[in-house]
């Protein structure tokens, strides 16, 4: 099974900033994508930034310009700085992870369980 630990959520003021963490660990031979959805209160989850591990990023038209997505290839890892935050950025963050666990097999989606960040004064 593939494992995704996420980490960083929290309470922020409007303007201010929060860094997310992602790591995948377990059965994983490759990894093609990792990114960032989001989902607020009575709302669809949405794609907020997600990255390749060969390096092809895309973002929300909502973040662009505010949030940036990286990636650590050797840690399995992905980060999501997100600055300029606005209320409407309140939401339950998901980690995505876009894996195969061997190398005859299909890629899969893995899902972590969800950090909540809340942008309030």
């Amino acid at each position: 099974q593939v494992q995704l630990v996420e980490s960083g959520g929290g309470l922020v003021q409007p303007g201010g900033s929060l860094r997310l963490s992602c790591a995948a660990s377990g059965s994983i031979f490759s990894i093609y994508s990792m990114g960032w959805y989001r989902q607020a209160p009575g709302k669809q989850r949405e794609l907020v930034a997600a990255s390749t591990w060969g390096g092809t990023t895309n973002y929300a038209d909502s973040v662009k310009g505010r949030f940036t997505i990286s990636r650590d290839n050797a840690k399995n890892t992905v980060y999501l700085q997100m600055n300029n935050l606005k209320p409407e950025d309140t939401a339950v963050y998901y980690c995505n992870c876009n894996a195969r666990k061997f190398v005859n097999s299909a890629y899969g989606a893995y899902w972590g369980q969800g950090t909540q960040v809340t942008v309030s004064s």
